[in-house]
């Protein structure tokens, strides 16, 4: 019922774990709720094992506040970011720390079948490395590449690669617990994520990025991720058309890691993945360091319309091409600024991600966690284990 769920336990361990609110005299000031609801709550989540004892706040006279705060021996969260050409796995705790990664050169056009068979082995692996089993995972998080009704966790089509349209994630997982929580999500949104709670906490509004051999844009508004009906807002376009009457194209068939590769192999460079480019241009190729300018400046007047359209407070550009550094963001922001309308420009941050590579597991991490730990969801368990 709507008023169980109003005081149900899952709302006090939301402010517990966002960090809102940690003690019994904060929780009562942030829910308005008598000392007798609030203390069943508590008791719910603690004999449930999600909260543990953390301990007294300081206090400044009188009797030190008790805190609370989420049991990180709960279990572990399994995060997935799977790129065009390159993917990042990773196991965190239940507060979202990093225990472990792992990486390698498979992606988007491997295929799904490839991809997740790669990742369940090498999970299996971890798991065993690190001292647990599958009993212990809790969670699952997945970012992919093309749109995904993060809802149902179904790709929409058409994808990039025709093997990923209309694809259910969770038929490609295996065996794992039953009270599993599964979170699919672009994998930008995921990068987002990452980038807006644990990079730029001090912004609420951001357009991330992410620039690789394929490039995807994400909006965080007011903290959120916005994603649109089905899943595939942020689709930038190719800025240039010979005609008005002509259909858009997409962004990255014109400017991202995919067209300097092609331009690179037609100059007879051996390149496969983003990895390869940063290589050469590490090594000073100026080819490379030309075209990285190039499609940075073709990303950055894209931008602009973003930023009339939604007046943000900072771009974050990610992906493995953003680790060129601030020579490719330059290109970005220049093209950018150039470009924008005055007022949306003014006070606008265009920098690299934070987080760079670390952003993804940690977004697909927190993805799960907010799934596992959905207010309604754990006011129905806590009562279906005290009754």
């Amino acid at each position: 019922m709507p008023g169980r769920i109003m005081t149900g336990s899952g709302i006090v361990l939301d402010l517990i774990r966002s960090g809102k609110a940690r003690t019994r005299s904060n929780l009562l000031e942030a829910l308005g709720w008598s000392r007798v609801t609030l203390s069943r709550r508590l008791d719910e989540l603690l004999d449930s094992e999600f909260v543990v004892h953390a301990g007294h706040a300081a206090s400044g006279g009188g009797r030190p506040s008790e805190e609370f705060e989420v049991n990180a021996a709960l279990g572990v969260v399994l995060a997935v970011d799977i790129g065009s050409s390159h993917t990042r796995v990773g196991i965190t705790d239940v507060v979202g720390t990093v225990l472990v990664e792992d990486e390698a050169d498979i992606g988007l056009f491997d295929g799904p079948e490839e991809i997740f068979r790669w990742a369940e082995q090498v999970f299996d692996f971890l798991l065993t490395r690190g001292g647990w089993s599958r009993s212990d995972v809790r969670g699952i998080g997945i970012g992919v590449p093309g749109p995904v009704n993060s809802i149902t966790g179904t790709l929409g089509s058409p994808q990039l690669d025709p093997r990923w349209d209309n694809v259910v994630v969770s038929d490609y997982l295996g065996q794992w617990p039953d009270d599993i929580v599964i979170a699919v999500d672009r994998d930008v949104n995921v990068l987002a994520i990452g980038e807006a709670r644990f990079g730029w906490p001090e912004f609420r509004d951001l357009v991330v990025v992410k620039s690789g051999i394929g490039v995807g844009c994400a909006f965080v508004m007011d903290g959120n991720v916005v994603r649109g009906s089905r899943g595939g807002a942020g689709q930038l376009s190719a800025p240039l058309r010979d005609r008005l009457s002509e259909p858009l194209r997409r962004l990255e068939t014109v400017a991202s890691g995919g067209t300097i590769r092609d331009r690179l192999v037609r100059s007879g460079e051996y390149v496969r993945t983003s990895a390869d480019i940063l290589q050469l241009a590490e090594n000073g190729n100026p080819e490379v360091l030309a075209l990285l300018e190039e499609v940075g400046e073709v990303i950055g007047y894209a931008l602009a319309d973003v930023v009339g359209l939604l007046n943000p407070s900072a771009v974050v550009v990610g992906g493995n091409l953003a680790e060129a550094g601030e020579r490719y963001i330059s290109a970005v922001r220049r093209s950018l600024f150039g470009a924008a309308h005055v007022y949306s420009r003014q006070s606008l941050v265009v920098e690299q991600a934070r987080l760079s590579a670390k952003a993804g597991v940690r977004g697909a991490s927190a993805l799960a966690l907010d799934a596992l730990f959905e207010p309604d969801r754990i006011s129905a368990l806590t009562r279906s284990r005290m009754t």
